[in-house]
């Protein structure tokens, strides 16, 4: 296409390779649009613009070529020389291909002519440095790479194939996206290239991976023509199940608008340019005849393809003639396109036609401009303005960088700093119809320029996928880990492609396909499912459960029977079995068994630092008094019986004061310790937060574990010395010893005792002190039976037997028996 003004020709161009519709179709917008500018007058007065038209056969040598011939105005090119007159070149209008575009743009950036392709969409071009001269009314591959991974993460896609032509369309963008998809957390499963040149073993290897791969999800960076084996291969195959996302190079092709194809592509989602409406070009497409548009050197080849027949021609054999003629394949002319319903006349779908349309309006908004300049506030040196007769490439450049203005859609046509309109991009849902043929269904679009989160828009309602399946497809290599579950993944594979490894007892994960398990605070425990958090159980030894009701029970009841002894005592206080062995002792060793079991009642209920000081010390000292009491009655058992020895020296030993004494030092030294364990480090009250799953243990610390260790040491060590003492002096006379049950008591003492530490060391919780209140109830029972329950027999059951002559009856049978 070119531009006339005042008689002189100044030209552009742009291709048709080989007759196909669409493209013809484009080409008639141009023209469509010249005539509406010539016709108009307002935006170039007093110029008409004209155009040259070039068929590039859709080959880098064609479009080389095409450029050379007119840059220099010789079919022969000569480069750096030019005859053509003295009508200035605009601009170039084209290529459509991005393969060919980029021939072009190195050719003519090299002399500054401005360049714009309605439909080149590679990155490359984007590149200022290489293509300076190179312009477009189409987006960039960039943000088709932006979009289309944008599109995969909206849906949840993870895992998905690529095909791409090889070349710079294909192999730019599909890198460009794979970029994107793994920067978002996508794997792609295959990355094929789809050869220009097509042989079997190519497309026999894509079809097998295809097969093969598990990716639900395919991307399609292709031409529709390069395209076409592999997919025709795919569709014989019976390949379904797949969703292909398409992309804008192909996005409404009509090759693929077949039968043969309606199974594999239903429900394609492809992306494309946007659409426009063109007033009055369907009338304009409609008034195209072989006989009225003579220069149009297509038109008759348009006339046969859209009528399906043939003109008649010289060289036609006579039998071909007449087999057309018979069947009615001749054209005539006569045939009406408008009773024709086919793609080339809907006015509703005009995509890449209506940039080629508002393409040559750019061009004619930058003429007007440099029309409309005035000397001295023009762009170039001292204020200049550019010559509209005689401009030179790079002028006319400058003017067409800084076009802006409304197209008849109302949006805004302008350059970014890369040559590109930034200009968002529909979303299409090829749905089938009845009459096996796509329709193409507008379900969202996708704008680079939005925030975040807005920068794409789906319809999911209107979508139809494959196999008429209700919502989207999940196209994963593994599947999604729950919450409860982390991923683990797999040596080799993608990151995509793990197992789900449950996340240990102590740790959750709230969220799908969480890398790591979490911890809960302290205060919290994972749930059941390892799914979130909740609030420990707080665990004490408390009077509302069974087992603390239990041990206070029997503490109570345990309290009562050294209570009960006691009165039975001190009710016999005069009777020679009560006097026997120092009956203060006994009374005093009463009195301590009875709070020996009322202090097991301290260990039970909310620990605080008052309670875990109290019943330690407390245990500990009552339980010394107990042995100290037992250990004296053995000294005085065994100093007594010597004492009756003639000339004995334990004589002046025998009396109240060294029980006492005895009892009173052994417990002084317990009290020491205990005091100078409150005063170095007592124990407190303290929450263990991890010593027990998903328990909170109120418990007492020990504070200093060496001065517990020593109470309890410094009590096994007078029971061991009471055990050996009595063992000693158990045959001793029966009328004054007790020795007998003391060894058995001490014996019962000291086996519980050993039995207490490493089951103490074993158990948590409040099960730490069950254990200890159990060893105190067994070792307090064990001493009060050995001791007393043979005493209270004989008082309460057997008085006939406490009596003195009883007693010394039975000592001298004893004696005699001794002898």
């Amino acid at each position: 296409m070119g531009v006339l003004g005042q008689g002189q020709e100044m030209c552009a161009f742009t291709y048709v390779a080989g007759l196909q519709l669409l493209i013809y179709q484009q080409k008639h917008a141009m023209l469509f649009a010249l005539e509406e500018i010539n016709r108009n007058g307002t935006l170039v007065p007093n110029i008409t613009l004209g155009f040259w038209l070039y068929d590039s056969c859709d080959t880098p040598p064609g479009s080389l070529q095409g450029a050379m011939w007119q840059l220099t105005g010789h079919k022969d090119p000569i480069p750096n020389y030019t005859c053509r007159g003295t009508s200035p070149l605009a601009a170039v209008l084209g290529d459509g291909k991005s393969r060919t575009s980029i021939t072009l743009a190195q050719l003519l950036g090299v002399y500054k002519h401005a360049q714009i392709s309605y439909a080149a969409s590679v990155a490359t071009l984007s590149d200022k440095s290489r293509f300076p001269s190179f312009l477009r009314t189409t987006q960039s591959d960039e943000y088709q790479s932006l979009g289309i991974a944008r599109l995969i993460t909206f849906f949840g896609w993870t895992w998905i194939g690529i095909l791409a032509e090889d070349s710079d369309y294909g192999q730019i963008g599909s890198q460009m996206l794979k970029e994107e998809l793994i920067k978002a957390g996508v794997c792609v499963a295959f990355h094929e290239n789809i050869p220009l040149v097509s042989s079997q073993v190519n497309i026999q290897h894509i079809l097998e991976v295809v097969k093969k791969m598990t990716a639900r999800v395919i991307v399609v960076f292709s031409t529709g023509v390069n395209l076409y084996q592999v997919m025709l291969e795919i569709a014989k195959s019976d390949i379904s199940g797949k969703v292909w996302i398409i992309s804008d190079s192909l996005s409404t092709s009509s090759t693929y608008n077949v039968k043969e194809f309606s199974k594999t592509l239903k429900g394609s989602i492809a992306f494309s340019v946007p659409t426009g409406k063109i007033p009055r070009f369907k009338d304009y497409l409609y008034d195209l005849h072989p006989f009225r548009t003579t220069e149009d050197i297509f038109v008759r080849q348009y006339w046969e393809k859209v009528f399906g027949c043939r003109w008649a021609d010289p060289n036609m054999d006579q039998a071909t003639l007449q087999e057309l003629s018979r069947k009615g394949q001749l054209c005539t002319g006569k045939e009406d396109p408008r009773t024709l319903d086919i793609r080339f006349f809907d006015m509703t779908n005009l995509r890449y036609t209506y940039n080629a349309y508002y393409t040559v309006y750019v061009v004619a908004h930058a003429l007007h401009a440099m029309h409309s300049c005035k000397p001295g506030e023009g762009p170039f040196f001292n204020g200049s303005c550019g010559d509209i007769k005689h401009f030179k490439p790079w002028q006319i450049l400058h003017y067409i960088w800084k076009v802006h203005f409304q197209n008849p859609m109302g949006q805004e046509i302008f350059f970014d700093q890369k040559g590109n309109q930034p200009v968002p991009y529909d979303i299409l849902n090829w749905h089938l119809s009845s009459s096996d043929s796509f329709t193409y269904v507008n379900i969202g679009h996708y704008d680079s320029r939005a925030a975040s989160g807005q920068d794409i828009k789906i319809n999911i309602s209107a979508i139809v996928w494959h196999d008429d399946y209700t919502q989207a497809p999940v196209s994963t290599c593994s599947e999604s880990c729950g919450p409860g579950f982390r991923k683990a993944s797999l040596d080799g594979q993608p990151v995509c492609c793990f197992d789900c490894i449950p996340c240990s007892e102590d740790e959750f994960s709230n969220q799908t396909d969480a890398t790591d398990c979490m911890t809960c605070p302290d205060d919290q425990w994972p749930t059941k499912r390892n799914d979130g958090c909740q609030e420990k159980s707080i665990e004490f030894l408390s009077y509302q459960e069974p087992l603390g009701v239990t041990l206070a029970v029997t503490s109570v009841l345990g309290a009562l029977v050294p209570a009960a002894i006691l009165a039975v005592f001190i009710w016999k206080h005069h009777t020679p079995l009560v006097k026997a062995n120092n009956r203060e002792l006994s009374y005093l060793l009463l009195l301590a068994l009875f709070l020996c079991f009322g202090c097991s009642l301290v260990f039970i209920g909310h620990p605080t630092n008052l309670v875990c000081m109290v019943r330690q010390i407390t245990f500990g000292v009552v339980f010394v008094i107990c042995i100290s009491c037992l250990l004296a009655k053995t000294i005085i058992v065994t100093i007594a019986f010597k004492a009756t020895k003639p000339n004995s020296n334990l004589r002046s030993w025998v009396g109240p004061q060294l029980p006492s004494t005895l009892v009173l030092a052994c417990s002084l030294i317990q009290v020491l310790i205990c005091v100078t364990w409150l005063i170095v480090a007592p124990p407190f009250s303290q929450m263990s937060m991890k010593s027990q799953m998903g328990k909170i243990i109120f418990e007492c610390n020990e504070g200093s574990l060496i001065a517990f260790w020593c109470m309890l040491g410094y009590m096994g060590l007078l029971a061991a010395i009471s055990f050996i003492v009595a063992f000693l002096a158990r045959r001793l006379p029966d009328s004054f010893n007790e020795a007998k049950f003391i060894t058995f008591s001490m014996l019962i003492f000291i086996a519980v005792w050993l039995s207490f530490i490493p089951a103490y060391l074993s158990t948590r919780g409040k099960y730490t002190v069950a254990v200890e209140i159990f060893a105190i109830l067994s070792s307090s029972a064990g001493l009060l039976g050995c001791i007393f329950f043979p005493k209270c027999y004989i008082i309460l059951i057997r008085p006939e037997m406490n009596t003195k002559e009883f007693l010394m009856g039975k000592t001298t049978g004893n004696l005699k028996n001794a002898k």
